[in-house]
């Protein structure tokens, strides 16, 4: 089909009966304060990885997220404060992703503003996460670098998935 002057093809990627195709990444944004979201949506306005963009859902608090992320189940990522509610809230909220809800795919990128809190080795070894961010350090750029790394682990993840559950 020519639109503008372009050839451009239909994407014909199979869609199982009964299954929508999704059409946007799922990025939770978990922190407690409201300028965070906004310049993280913002710093990603533009930002498109295999022809979708995100879908920001924001919750400013832990137990905000828990719920959301049990009533969405296709989040792809959760930029996810450390201290929000409580010094460990972000690490609680971490571990019942991983654990009580038994969600390995949901890519997890831990932002701190108090690198003191949780410092970065310790974390690193003792949550499943993906990675760990200081929030002055986190640049446009470096931001964009992440979720981009991390939603291809998550799109190679889910199909790993799709692979093995046909088995």
């Amino acid at each position: 089909m020519f639109k503008d002057g372009k050839l451009t093809f239909k994407d014909d990627t199979p869609v199982r009966e009964g299954q929508k195709k999704e059409r946007m990444w799922h990025v939770l944004i978990v922190d407690d304060e409201p300028g965070v979201h906004e310049v993280t949506k913002l710093a990603l306005a533009n930002f498109e990885f295999e022809r979708k963009k995100c879908r920001f859902i924001s919750a400013y608090s832990a137990k905000e997220a828990k719920a959301i992320i049990q009533e969405t189940p296709n989040i792809a990522l959760a930029l996810i404060d450390v201290v929000m509610e409580t010094e460990d809230a972000g690490l609680n909220l971490v571990n019942h992703i991983r654990y009580d809800l038994h969600n390995k795919l949901i890519r997890i990128i831990l932002r701190t503003g108090q690198p003191g809190q949780a410092p970065e080795e310790k974390v690193i070894q003792d949550y499943d996460i993906n990675d760990y961010k200081g929030k002055s350090e986190l640049t446009t750029q470096k931001l964009y670098t992440a979720v981009l790394t991390s939603l291809r682990t998550y799109r190679d993840m889910v199909a790993l998935e799709k692979n093995r559950q046909g088995l």
